[in-house]
């Protein structure tokens, strides 16, 4: 059973108050508190493991690599991904897509050809594609959104031509709570023989991923947005494709001989994890997927969309409220009348309730909206109902005011 009382006793920082008052946490969406299990396993790490991994021929350092190494296992696992080499540790979403677009680009693109996103994307899944643009001058094609916030999958067809060579597409929008048919994307894509990528930020906390039933060519998440540390992140890519990309960065433990006339590099996935890694993140990574996994994902969707669903119904008795987008995760954007986005999100947060406000890094959907911002309420496993009512009462209060 979900039991919401004894999960939330699993996040110290919810009993916390602020100006008084009791912490509502609803910034989920860009980063979401750990539990007491995750910041244990790294305080034991570095309390009596720590160590560098991989190179040492110490007992810390073995120690070290077999806790680095069993938490690449538990994501290989946590994503269903065919082999641990397939699975490489960044610093998070961002770099993840970063590592494609520099290597993947390198490899398989030449001036011309084309990359399709959409207009849901973040911006970290659109400023590495602009920045390979200017470096080869491919050509950036976006797939549009419906009035109702949904990716228009009727318009995707057209875009592809003979020089399309990736889709990069978000499963959920961390806007507008859409999540997006990623299995009818990718089947579109390969009947074209175009690889996928996908952004999996928002959608590994809230769904459960199968890389090989997707069959997407690369999927990227991070770890904070998962209960996890910050600063840690993985990079899943099929095994061809990331044997034919050159790395991304150069140093230590990518490579297998260095001379100053030529340069061997390590196998996969090493030969694209330059330097010392996070390995006590990693650890605190897999304690999170654990905590997650035990809990399940069927209990966990259900909680997280009733909630969600709850939390839409009364928001939408408040007058001149505006949602935006389906809200098919666990996300709400919305405004309230001619009151400004961010004079509404300090005003709740001094009444205590942690929201976003802004254009969340995807100025082009904001453009499309045709607004600047909104406010973001964004919900995980430990939040409850009676945080729902006490988001509503606080935004009526404020609405009074204005």
């Amino acid at each position: 059973m979900f039991d919401i009382q004894n999960i939330r006793k699993d996040f110290p920082i919810l009993e916390r108050t602020i100006y008084g008052k009791p912490l509502i946490y609803l910034d989920n969406g860009a980063t979401t508190q750990k539990p007491r299990c995750v910041i244990e396993a790294m305080t034991e790490e570095y309390l009596n493991v720590n160590a560098n991994v991989h190179r040492g021929v110490h007992y810390l350092s073995q120690q070290a690599t077999e806790l680095h190494e069993a938490a690449r296992e538990t994501v290989r696992q946590f994503i269903n991904a065919r082999t641990s080499s397939e699975i490489i540790f960044t610093r998070g979403t961002t770099e993840s897509i970063n590592l494609v677009a520099s290597s993947f680009g390198q490899a398989f693109l030449r001036d011309g050809d084309e990359v399709i996103l959409t207009q849901m994307e973040h911006h970290s899944n659109i400023v590495p594609w602009q920045l390979l643009q200017a470096r080869t001058r491919i050509i950036i094609k976006v797939c549009p959104i419906t009035d109702d916030g949904r990716l228009d999958i009727a318009a995707l067809p057209a875009l592809f031509s003979d020089r399309t060579r990736l889709v990069c597409c978000t499963y959920v929008s961390n806007v507008l709570g859409t999540v997006n048919p990623m299995a009818d994307i990718i089947r579109l894509a390969h009947s074209r023989e175009v690889p996928v990528l996908v952004d999996a930020a928002q959608a590994a906390p809230h769904l459960p991923i199968d890389v090989q039933q997707l069959d997407c060519d690369f999927l990227a998440f991070s770890g904070h947005k998962i209960y996890g540390p910050t600063g840690i992140g993985v990079l899943y890519g099929k095994e061809r494709l990331l044997e034919q990309m050159p790395p991304y960065m150069g140093g230590g433990e990518m490579i297998a001989r260095v001379s100053f006339e030529h340069t061997t590099y390590n196998a996969l996935p090493y030969k694209f994890e330059a330097g010392t890694p996070d390995y006590v993140a990693t650890t605190g990574l897999a304690r999170a997927l654990d905590y997650v996994s035990a809990l399940g994902f069927p209990a966990i969707q259900a909680h997280e969309q009733a909630l969600t669903s709850y939390t839409r119904e009364q928001l939408l008795t408040i007058p001149g409220m505006r949602i935006f987008g389906p809200s098919d995760d666990a996300v709400i954007s919305f405004l309230v009348g001619e009151i400004h986005h961010l004079d509404l999100g300090t005003l709740l947060d001094r009444l205590g309730i942690a929201v976003r406000t802004g254009h969340h890094c995807a100025e082009p959907l904001m453009q499309r909206l045709g607004i600047e911002g909104t406010v973001r309420a964004s919900f995980a496993l430990y939040n409850t109902t009676e945080e729902a009512d006490a988001l509503v009462a606080a935004i009526q209060r404020v609405r009074q005011m204005f």
